[in-house]
């Protein structure tokens, strides 16, 4: 029988045939089936798919026209991006829900995979519709100058300047900046626009990036739903660049330890060769963004050593071995100027900043709040749960957690997210517990997204392995019964189920991407609640090229621009920087302000 939802087609069991697939023969599907039998032309028709989903629907809420400064601007806004995705989403759905009824089960499999890719690009093209809103009347992105955002166009000004690269910071995002501005934006007086162009740009990228990833481990409907439940939680606008590595680097790994395990049945060209292409895949990463290299190293060599072939001979050896030489010298050699970085100058950077994150129970993994902190502090946030503090969602999560383990221990994806997650969580309180002795954070809150995201990895795979045991116990047990054929389960019931699932899928897709662009509309009142709304303000607040404030500025007077910005370094200090601790600093930081 052929499992739409999780597996690839078999063959069909005799008096499987419908009517209309036995319809396939005539020569327009013929052309059709040796089309799509080229397994080459299905990915790039899936990777294209996707990202033009993704950007075509940025594009098309860049004309989307409303005051971001006002509420109701802000709700109508939203709206409309809204009412674009179902004017979009829907006919896609149409067309998988009519495929899985009517169509042969070979054309559903097409379009299913289409509508995935399809779909997967929707949702993070919603987020960037949504600040592309939340930005419509300037030409700034999210911060201004301010921040990290002003951060960032410093470093790209210090590369057109001829500086170099960025001290430790991963040079990949700034040097396209600096490109961006040169040859769109005038260079260094534009670098401020190129930083926008770059955060609608990328935020639309995310979900694709994120679904290709897993398709190289995963069929399509289980690649949708991680894919889309992580890029909407995870993607930060703000720096749309960072989280997709983190997001690509876990099913990327699972690949590269699948391909370990083949190496032995390979020859030596094939295995130099995968080597090489996924030592290039890991330098451009890390040059892209490098910090989720720190957090996922401990389980990724641990469970890297666990799976070479030790036992099976020197024939086995040589080939993981020749694999993994191929990949180490690859990725070093691309992320060589990187690595030298941060040999020459790593042990001179430390991270001292301490805020909300590094105020509240470090067990808790569940959830996230920046320094745009709002009303929370940590005396409300997080909210303690029913259950030992622990929410419904924590309790459900855990339970998909153990079954993923329970059931899949054998499989690599399930032993990539479970040793990874092992490695984060020991670092995680490693450094928060010198975080006092040593007055360093060394950026420890932020295993709480590789740590989350592992785990919505195994609950995800959990689901997928109760689904596909269930199917199999319900098979057995109606063959041994002797049950008839109208009974058992179908194709085409897989099929349509899959399909339901999907919509499903897409719905939650179009909700949270929704929320996530809900929490950067610009804040009505930064002066009073400084959330995650006042970088979006900001940039309503900094004057245009022409010295004039944006057309929807809610002030008169708007700031300058700053032609001079530079990298900016934080002052050698010895003690914490302690941020969202106003009014309570001794009893937070254990020293005065």
């Amino acid at each position: 029988m052929t499992d739409l939802v999780s597996g690839p087609p078999t063959e069909r069991s005799p008096g499987a045939a419908t009517q209309a697939d036995l319809k396939s023969s005539t020569r327009s599907d013929s052309r059709f089936e040796r089309l799509t039998s080229r397994r080459w032309v299905l990915r790039l028709a899936e990777a294209v798919v996707s990202l033009a989903a993704g950007l075509g629907f940025l594009l098309l809420s860049l004309h989307i026209s409303a005051n971001p400064l006002s509420r109701i601007g802000q709700v109508s806004g939203l709206a409309k991006v809204q009412q674009y995705v179902a004017l979009v989403g829907l006919p896609i759905l149409a067309v998988l829900l009519w495929t899985a009824y009517r169509g042969t089960l070979r054309r559903y499999q097409l379009v299913q995979r289409i509508a995935c890719g399809a779909l997967a690009g929707l949702a993070t093209g919603v987020v960037a519709g949504g600040i592309a809103v939340a930005l419509n009347g300037t030409p700034w992105g999210l911060g201004g100058q301010e921040g990290d955002p002003g951060n960032l166009m410093g470093m790209a000004n210090d590369m057109l300047r001829g500086k170099g690269l960025p001290g430790v910071y991963p040079p990949g995002f700034p040097a396209l900046l600096a490109l961006w501005a040169k040859y769109f934006h005038g260079g260094i007086a534009g670098v401020g626009y190129a930083l926008k162009d770059l955060q609608l740009l990328l935020s639309a990228l995310v979900g694709p990036m994120a679904y290709l990833a897993w398709r190289l481990v995963l069929r399509p409907f289980w690649a949708l739903v991680i894919a889309v439940s992580s890029s909407v939680l995870f993607l930060d606008p703000i720096r749309p660049y960072s989280h997709v590595v983190m997001l690509m680097l876990l099913p990327v790994l699972a690949a590269c330890f699948r391909e370990l395990r083949r190496s032995p049945e390979l020859t030596v060209r094939s295995t130099v060769l995968r080597g090489a292409g996924f030592g290039l895949v890991f330098g451009l990463m890390f040059l892209w963004y490098s910090g989720w290299y720190l957090w996922s190293a401990p389980g990724a060599f641990l469970l890297a050593a666990l799976l070479f072939p030790w036992r099976r001979g020197r024939h086995a050896v040589k080939h993981a071995l020749l694999f993994l030489g191929s990949i180490l010298a690859v990725a070093a050699v691309v992320g060589l100027p990187l690595l030298y970085q941060l040999a020459r100058l790593g042990s001179e950077t430390v991270d001292r900043y301490a805020y909300i994150n590094t105020y509240i129970d470090p067990a808790y993994v569940l959830g996230w709040a920046s320094d745009r902190t709002g009303g929370l502090s940590y005396h409300n946030w997080p909210q303690s749960g029913e259950l030992a503090g622990q929410s419904g969602f924590a309790v459900l999560l855990l339970l998909g957690v153990g079954i993923g383990v329970g059931l899949g221990l054998r499989n690599v994806v399930v032993r990539t997210a479970g040793f990874v997650l092992a490695g984060a969580w020991l670092l995680r309180f490693w450094f928060a517990s010198h975080m006092a002795h040593d007055q360093a954070v060394q950026l420890y809150p932020r295993t709480t997204w590789i740590i989350m995201y592992c785990l919505m990895i195994l609950a995800v795979l959990g689901a997928k392995l109760v689904y596909e045991r269930g199917v199999g116990w319900i098979r057995t047990a109606l063959d041994s019964a002797g049950a008839p054929a109208a009974a058992r389960i179908s194709p085409r019931a897989m099929a349509q189920l899959a399909a339901g699932l999907i919509c499903a899928v897409a719905l939650f897709g179009t909700m949270g991407a929704s929320w996530s662009a809900n929490r950067y509309m610009p804040s009505a009142n930064p002066s009073k609640v400084e959330d995650m709304g006042l970088d979006a303000y900001r940039a309503h607040t900094l004057q245009t090229e022409k010295g004039v404030c944006p057309k929807y500025s809610p002030v008169k007077d708007c700031s300058p621009v700053n032609m001079e910005l530079k990298t900016y370094y934080f002052e050698p200090d010895s003690k914490l920087w302690c941020a969202n601790a106003d009014g309570e600093f001794q009893a937070v930081c254990g020293r005065k302000p």
